[in-house]
């Protein structure tokens, strides 16, 4: 009787399996329709899809040789990952609407191409994140070389976190490799490899084009993610996303207030103004601690929400 039993589960077991495969082969879920996509279009939900790149394509001015089987099958590869990591990237092209006015800004006050604000969003998807070997902020500075460009970073300030400090310090670093380079491709390449060690593989391999180099994994990777996300973010409908304009994240009104004197508890500060604690450090990562001791003769720019930020139209801007 236990071996029939045996039998019957096996015999269960079989047909439930064939089934399964069949309805695969038919095409599973490809059909399925989801009244809650969350942002990214019913393709794209259970599909394998791939997508056509542009016959042309440039960063910072510079045509990328798509002609080479190379380029081509590494931006592809950015691209596919970029459309496949579904939540993270939709939160990138929703931030992107928040925080790459302010980042272009500064770039074109340093007369830096616009392109390389998509390089934020391949250090940090425009997060303050901190990496394991400590890299913070937008752009991922490290503290012996943020303390070396006159960053003030201690307990109580660290400007990595400060979004415009941070990018004026890229936009120097930027313009010295291109000085150095002659060229935007590796002088972004650099950012993420460091000077060295790209002008060890130059040396090595007799080559000073990025795009011919044999470069660390991360390096290679690092342009192709940024353009993929130029592309992404320009035209997300393109590459399965659909995101209504009301839907991205709103750029934030607030008012700035000069400060050089000791700050003993920014909750009373931010009573002060009208605010909370938690809305004063969300607009000023940069201040670390619940008080300030400011370095002598030094002057900082805290940011005060406007009243009502929380309720602000998604079609205000930052004054």
């Amino acid at each position: 009787m236990v071996n029939s039993k045996r039998k019957t589960i096996l015999t269960a077991f079989i047909l439930g399996s064939t089934v399964f495969i069949i309805f695969l082969a038919a095409g599973g879920f490809k059909g399925y329709s989801n009244p809650s996509n969350n942002g990214f279009s019913e393709d794209t939900v259970f599909t394998n899809r791939t997508y056509k790149l542009p016959d042309n394509v440039t960063f910072a001015g510079e045509r990328m040789p798509l002609e080479n089987f190379d380029t081509r099958e590494s931006l592809e590869r950015e691209i596919l990952t970029s459309a496949y990591r579904h939540s993270s990237t939709i939160l990138i092209i929703k931030r992107a609407n928040r925080y790459l006015p302010v980042i272009e800004k500064i770039l074109r006050k340093n007369n830096i191409p616009d392109d390389l604000k998509y390089l934020a969003a391949a250090e940090s998807e425009f997060c303050n994140m901190i990496s394991p070997v400590g890299a913070t902020g937008f752009w991922q500075i490290m503290p012996e070389t943020g303390r070396e460009e006159g960053m003030e970073i201690n307990n109580e300030v660290d400007e990595r976190y400060n979004l415009e400090k941070s990018t004026q310090f890229a936009c120097e670093y930027f313009q010295k490799s291109y000085e150095k380079y002659g060229n935007w491709t590796l002088a972004a390449a650099s950012y993420n490899g460091g000077r060295s060690a790209i002008d060890e593989q130059i040396q090595i391999q007799n080559q000073n084009n990025y795009y011919d180099l044999l470069l660390s994994e991360e390096t290679a990777r690092y342009v192709f993610r940024a353009v993929a996300y130029k592309l992404i973010i320009t035209d997300p409908g393109n590459y399965g996303f659909t995101i209504d304009k009301e839907d991205l994240y709103p750029e934030l009104k607030y008012f700035e207030v000069k400060v050089d004197s000791a700050i003993t508890s920014f909750s009373r500060f931010a009573e002060i103004y009208g605010t909370n604690y938690k809305l004063l450090k969300f607009l000023n990562p940069w201040l670390r601690k619940s008080y300030l001791t400011p370095k002598p003769s030094k002057e900082y720019l805290i940011k005060i929400p406007v009243a009502g930020m929380r309720r602000i139209e998604k079609t205000e801007t930052v004054n």
